[in-house]
């Protein structure tokens, strides 16, 4: 079998590194016209920064590829002919397939501003973006950023970085609104404002405004405010990127519409990653999920359908993370944005305002746990997998907390403080305590 991957991101190598342990004498073909070599996506941000080299966000060295018999292609996918399985290359010969994994990932979401052509206007998805806005930052004194989700704060970090002026324009009225509560969202906010990051609430662009040389110089706001800026940040969310699929049969919504293999329309091609929707997602799930570890999950999955082994996608409890500047963010499972009927949380906060902890659950007999956010804590993503996948009690968790806990020895537990304030929240009931960390310590030596 001849593997062709279109995409050396998360989701495009772990396919071709499965494929390569379940079919030790398949053919396996990467081709990417971003980079050679495959890279971390999340650590672009601290190459900007001067944190890492080019060197320290590749997590393989480079003789691992023909080490694992993996060819890679630095070019360009120009089409595909799926009746003749060939793919076509700006540079190099075509290359004739048996499997096709399309992994073509994500473009930055623009809107059709005014001026969103102007130099010095762009989004933050590829390496590319990363060498093009160290250039256009250079000299600059003040930036502006249109969103407010997490790549609208790592470019408002990687700018506070070099010294530049933000401001942070937010449609909502607080910041991210559409997955944040309000609780959290102040505490984000807190971060952004101690740093210097100047935010506008209830704020969209309306248009760029260009200078004689065709580069940006301000904004206007849905307000009718104009801002100076010399650089515009667009961090208004990423669409599937769909242009290999154009003038072929491959069937495409918002994304390349797959099954529950991650099977698209045309024999023999799947989609995988930020690219791909699925058709019909469980419920509570999203059809397109751009995310590193989704990305990661997909890409294994469907490497045992390709090599003969079908198996349906399954995410299980949704997880993420992130950081806001000093701030380190992991939501498990779903909690809304908004109240919503049947469900209720508890939510705790440190008197210093610098941690929380929020616990969503059904409002019934069995308050069943539905959700977890923490900011400021460090919570082990099995635990709390766990609780999910078992339908946990709130109240068992409560005593389970500090199986939970991951910061770091020697940190402040803020375990019993939380207990405390639960059993204040519910006094109807009797009081929890917790349970000590002794037989998690030994199932971990164990391990």
């Amino acid at each position: 079998m001849h593997l062709v991957i279109i995409g050396n991101g998360i989701a495009g190598v772990t396919c071709a590194q499965t494929v390569r342990r379940l079919q030790p004498e398949a053919r396996i073909t990467l081709v990417s016209d971003e980079t050679a070599h495959h890279f971390s996506r999340p650590a672009l941000m601290y190459l900007y920064m001067g944190h890492l080299r080019w060197p320290d966000v590749k997590p393989f060295e480079d003789w691992y590829w023909s080490e694992n018999r993996l060819e890679l292609v630095h070019d360009r996918a120009t089409g595909l002919d799926v009746a003749s399985k060939q793919v076509h290359l700006a540079a190099g010969p075509s290359l004739a397939y048996d499997a096709l994994l399309l992994a073509t990932g994500a473009t930055t979401r623009y809107y059709g501003w005014p001026g969103q052509e102007l130099a010095g206007v762009q989004g933050l998805v590829s390496l590319a973006d990363v060498e093009l806005m160290s250039q256009q930052t250079t000299n600059v004194q003040q930036a502006v950023v249109v969103g407010g989700g997490l790549i609208g704060v790592e470019l408002a970090e990687m700018l506070r970085s070099r010294g530049i002026g933000v401001t942070l324009l937010v449609r909502d009225r607080h910041y991210w609104g559409s997955v944040l509560p309000p609780e959290e969202a102040a505490l984000v906010d807190a971060q952004l404002r101690r740093h210097g990051v100047q935010v506008r609430y209830g704020t969209e662009l309306a248009a760029a405004l260009g200078d004689a040389q065709g580069r940006v110089r301000a904004v206007r706001t849905s307000g009718g405010e104009e801002l100076p800026c010399q650089w515009l940040g667009i961090a208004t969310g990423v669409e599937p990127n769909l242009a290999l699929t154009t003038g072929t049969p491959i069937e495409t919504d918002r994304g390349i519409l797959v099954d529950d293999w991650l099977r698209t329309s045309a024999p023999d091609v799947y989609a995988a990653g930020d690219c791909a929707q699925r058709r019909t997602p469980p419920p509570g799930e999203a059809a397109i999920e751009p995310l590193w570890y989704t990305g990661r999950m997909q890409g294994e999955t469907v490497a045992h359908t390709i090599c003969g082994q079908p198996t349906a996608y399954r995410r299980g409890p949704w997880f993420n993370s992130a950081k806001f500047f000093d701030l380190e963010y992991q939501t498990y499972g779903q909690v809304p944005a908004r109240p919503v009927a049947g469900q209720t949380s508890f939510w705790w906060q440190h008197p210093g305002g610098h941690c929380g902890l929020r616990l969503h659950y059904t409002d019934d007999a069995q308050q069943t746990l539905l959700g977890v956010n923490a900011l400021g804590l460090r919570l082990r993503h099995d635990v709390c997998d766990q609780w999910l996948r078992a339908g946990a009690s709130v109240r068992a968790v409560i005593e389970q907390l500090g199986a939970a806990n991951f910061d770091p020895e020697f940190f402040p537990q803020h375990e019993p403080a939380i207990v405390a304030a639960f059993n204040t929240h519910h006094p109807n009931h009797p009081p929890l305590t917790l349970r000590r960390r002794k037989g998690l310590l030994a199932r971990l030596l164990s391990v």
